[in-house]
């Protein structure tokens, strides 16, 4: 089998629920702008993927990706993955376009087993509990609004992304805490807004309030910084989402004791490789590796792996309008069809 094409197509589409994140971060925008990436080979079996800021990803494939894979066995994936870093040296890809060749290939290989992809690389479960994960709501109100019909439609678990001020934001957690009771677990992801003094702050205040776990507050270029925070809070803290550099860089936050629990995914860790590499270095330590963001192929990675705990799937509007396949059990399965299933419902939320 060779790859004899590959295609790229955008896609433009408004977005349903405009939202936003915390001050300093652009928030949904208008308009949805992603690239289908089409890996076809020479017996017709067809790998496709998306990635998110279209035109980048046109670009990169017609520079460097297109003429590297054209000739190559498709099911090479390790060697494939290996040249795609090799790229990365001289065009420093951006990190949400490490992997979309990677996952396109999967895809590929699943339909070649005729099997779904977690299956293929793993699978460690077939349904798995999501968590609401809220966008930023204006104030309290609406936030503990927005909570009270995620509980009402199942789900067992929220996240929060909060306003990046470190006072309110420590007293939304411990007011949701108050609303929801003690049974109901509770996460927090500060989106690298803080530093290390307003971190600590931040971090006292939700381990207060019983938080599961405590993600990103600070940028994470500075790995000591996260090992003093880690040693100043008693709440687990949850590194590395954005760090580049996949299993490499998340091995020094291990080392370092700069994390209680990682972040992996096929988004931000160069695909399903990256993100299958990033969860067995952190099983090898018995930690966690948690799965960020949603989408079908995260959902594929988080059944593969038996060290993770959710799938992540966003809350973005109020009243809430929860992803397709999440059952009133709170719980989500993957798509029953070979490959990663981008034909069925529940790939719009891709």
């Amino acid at each position: 089998m060779k790859i004899t094409a590959v295609e790229t197509e955008i896609e433009e589409k408004p977005v349903k629920h405009q939202f936003v994140w915390r001050k300093g971060l652009p928030g949904s925008g208008t308009h949805a702008i992603t690239t289908k990436l089409t890996i076809k080979t020479d017996e017709g079996v067809d790998g496709v993927a998306y990635a998110s800021r279209g035109t980048i990803m046109v670009d990169l494939v017609n520079r460097r990706l297109r003429d590297m894979l054209i000739g190559q066995d498709p099911l090479l994936k390790e060697h494939l993955w290996h040249e795609v870093w090799e790229i990365d040296r001289i065009e420093e890809l951006p990190i949400y376009a490490l992997g979309v060749v990677d996952i396109a290939l999967w895809d590929l290989t699943a339909k070649v087993a005729g099997l779904p992809l977690y299956k293929v690389i793993g699978g460690a479960r077939d349904r798995i509990p999501a968590y609401a994960s809220t966008v930023t709501f204006k104030d309290t109100a609406e936030f503990l609004d927005v909570a009270d019909q995620c509980l009402d439609y199942g789900f067992r678990a929220i996240k929060l992304h909060a306003w990046g001020d470190p006072k309110k934001d420590a007293r939304l957690g411990q007011d949701l805490r108050h609303h929801v009771g003690p049974d109901i677990e509770l996460m927090y992801d500060g989106s690298a807004g803080f530093d290390l003094l307003d971190s600590i702050y931040v971090g006292w205040a939700l381990h207060e309030a019983g938080f599961l776990w405590y993600e990103e507050p600070m940028r994470e270029f500075n790995i000591d910084a996260y090992r003093r925070l880690a040693a100043a809070v008693d709440i687990p803290l949850l590194s590395a989402e954005t760090s580049d550099g996949a299993h490499y860089n998340i091995a020094d936050f291990i080392r370092f004791d700069a994390a209680h629990l990682v972040r992996t995914s096929t988004g931000f860790k160069g695909g399903v490789t990256g993100g299958l590499r990033v969860a067995h270095l952190a099983e090898a330590f018995n930690m966690r590796a948690e799965v960020h963001g949603g989408g079908l192929p995260n959902l594929h990675l988080a059944c593969a792996i038996p060290n993770t705990t959710y799938y992540e799937s966003l809350i973005r509007s109020n009243p809430i309008d929860v992803e397709p396949g999440i059952g009133n059990d709170g719980a989500i399965s993957p798509p029953d069809v070979p490959g990663i299933g981008w034909e069925t419902e529940l790939s719009q939320c891709h």
